[in-house]
């Protein structure tokens, strides 16, 4: 197999994304057309490119306005994914969004096209199934942190093939 460029494996990440569309909410879940949460999606996406997921998830709430100081999802996504600065975000980079000021930042979603007003993400939102959005300035404002998956072009040779 030749080896995957990183445009061959943005393409795959942003291809198991958009593969959860439809999944039904299910909060904590993460079983791709059984339900799944936002957290659950890229759990999904990470178990499909990466393997085994790198540790256990805790339980948490569905809480976006909840209050604290401690950031589990920003430093569980610190520990386990690359930090970039969210202005270069590229289509299969994760992105961490703090749904209301002063709050802790509780949603996540894939990026999945950056073309300029038509950017668009992977997510699930309570209420709907995983879909694909515009990246509004709504979207945009809320932005934590971006960041990207931990697969080598090298590593993504062995699990993916680009012309599969």
């Amino acid at each position: 197999m030749a080896e995957v460029s990183s445009t061959e494996l943005s393409a795959a990440i942003v291809a198991e994304a958009r593969s959860w569309v439809g999944t039904p909410y299910h909060h904590q879940a993460s079983v791709k057309h059984v339900g799944c949460d936002c957290l659950g999606l890229v759990r999904g996406v990470w178990r499909a490119l990466l393997g085994p997921e790198p540790e256990p998830v805790p339980g948490y709430s569905r809480d976006w306005g909840e209050v604290g100081a401690h950031e589990t999802m920003l430093g569980a996504a610190r520990r386990h994914l690359i930090e970039i600065d969210a202005a270069e975000v590229r289509p299969g980079d994760v992105l961490v969004f703090r749904m209301r000021r002063g709050r802790v930042a509780k949603h996540a979603g894939i990026m999945s096209d950056r073309r300029g007003p038509t950017a668009s993400f992977v997510h699930a939102q309570e209420g709907g199934p995983v879909c694909e959005v515009a990246l509004s300035p709504w979207w945009r404002a809320r932005i934590a942190a971006a960041f990207a998956f931990p697969i080598t072009c090298d590593d993504a040779t062995r699990r993916i093939d680009p012309h599969g």
